[in-house]
């Protein structure tokens, strides 16, 4: 098992990936592959889409592996 945990933020928020959680389900990058893609690095493109879009994405991980917070401004 691994505990890397990696944070990435468009200043609006950040999403939070805990690689230890994942459990490959798909859901993120069939859901937006404009963000999520595992064959990338680094593989979460948090310019790639809106920041509500990506936030729904995200809580859709059945695993909790995503996660994402508003950033304080």
């Amino acid at each position: 098992m691994s505990d890397k945990v990696k944070e990435y933020s468009n200043g609006e928020i950040t999403v939070v990936w805990k690689a230890e959680l994942c459990q490959h389900s798909k859901k993120c990058f069939t859901g937006l592959s404009s963000v999520f893609d595992p064959k990338a690095r680094p593989w979460i493109n948090i310019s790639g889409a809106d920041s509500e879009t990506i936030a729904a994405q995200v809580d859709q991980c059945p695993s909790g592996a995503l996660s994402w917070y508003k950033n304080k401004t």
